[in-house]
């Protein structure tokens, strides 16, 4: 058995060259540090994507993207497919899970100056991961034809439509016609399936190599000049956050599996209380709370032009912040971060607990 696992290891090291991967592994090493906890984000966040593919490929097996057979295929894979409702509950936490910690380290990134030179790059690919992956969200949460998620994507794409000048264009656009409709079932299921894929995997391998090439950041003042191995150390405490989120997963979809819900009905009235998904909802409540005219604006396009403008200076903070390239902190820039972090969980807490939203 060991001359075989040596033959093995030659055959593949000749075609893939790992030893060369290992000793470059080996020699690169991570900072380690009183802060250097939030390091580890990335890596589960990469980790929870893998899940989020192997289980999206698995329920592909037996999804149909019809709105006759949408909701029957996701009812018969909870019921007829063995592990079918753990492996839908698995990607349905797992999503969920993945974008709360694309929050966090987004955030941890922005407080730690991480995207300080010669590190913007690596801050514009990760936010624009995030907003991808806010899209698998939005386009994934139709497919299994229920109730709930037929008329929140009513109520999403109605406020694309308040764009001015392009949003009337743009609804069509995402839902093939003027209402949601089988043709949006199937641009839905194509983008959630092939368009945000592709998008996605060239994204993280972007963000991947600007990582490993520049390495992790040190934030500012930070005095320790110890580093460990990237392998095998970082890589060992990294798969121990892995498994600690599996655990996680493994028990929300035991105790709360993911619910099917009832068939949606296009000509029922809209049910009361119908929300986005949670990482929506900052946005949803703000829409809801702003007044309907500011100076003679549309308050409603009013505050979508600014979640776009706010989003795209968001993006260009590296750029922005001349004080962090030269290693110092700036006040203004850090209390911005701190005011939109609160902004996002207040919003987001209300629409939940006040009974008028």
């Amino acid at each position: 058995m060991a001359k075989i696992g040596q033959s093995l290891w030659k055959f593949l090291d000749e075609r893939f060259l790992l030893s060369g991967l290992i000793a470059f592994a080996k020699k690169k090493t991570v900072p380690e540090h009183r802060r250097s906890f939030w390091y580890f984000f990335g890596g589960i966040c990469l980790f929870l994507t893998g899940i989020q593919i192997a289980t999206g490929a698995m329920l592909l097996l037996y999804y149909t993207p019809h709105i006759d057979a949408a909701h029957e295929s996701i009812q018969f894979i909870m019921s007829g497919v063995k592990f079918g409702w753990l492996i839908r509950s698995v990607h349905s936490w797992t999503a969920n899970i993945l974008i709360g910690l694309l929050f966090i380290h987004m955030f941890s990134t922005f407080f730690l100056k991480a995207y300080r030179k010669p590190r913007e790059l690596t801050w514009v690919t990760g936010f624009l991961l995030l907003v991808l992956f806010m899209a698998f969200g939005f386009s994934g949460y139709l497919l299994p034809w229920n109730e709930l998620s037929y008329f929140a994507t009513r109520v999403g794409t109605d406020i694309a439509g308040s764009l001015p000048f392009i949003g009337d264009w743009l609804k069509t656009v995402i839902l093939g016609g003027p209402e949601v409709s089988q043709a949006t079932l199937s641009r839905f299921f194509w983008f959630h399936v092939a368009l945000l894929p592709v998008a996605a995997l060239l994204l993280i391998g972007i963000h991947i190599l600007l990582v490993q090439t520049l390495g992790m950041s040190k934030p500012i003042g930070e005095r320790s000049k110890k580093e460990i191995p990237f392998f095998p150390d970082f890589l060992y405490k990294d798969a121990l956050g892995w498994t600690l989120i599996l655990v996680l997963i493994g028990v929300l979809c035991v105790f709360l599996p993911w619910e099917i819900g009832p068939k949606a009905d296009p000509l029922a009235s809209t049910p009361l209380g119908i929300k986005p998904e949670w990482y929506f909802t900052f946005m949803f409540t703000t829409l809801k709370l702003v007044p309907a005219h500011i100076l003679s604006i549309e308050g409603e396009k009013l505050a979508i032009l600014a979640f776009m403008a706010g989003g795209l200076l968001w993006m260009l903070v590296p750029f922005l912040d001349k004080r962090a390239a030269r290693e110092t902190r700036s006040p203004v820039i850090g209390w911005i971060g701190v005011a939109l972090a609160l902004y996002i969980v207040i919003m987001t807490v209300l629409t939940y607990t006040a009974p008028n939203l």
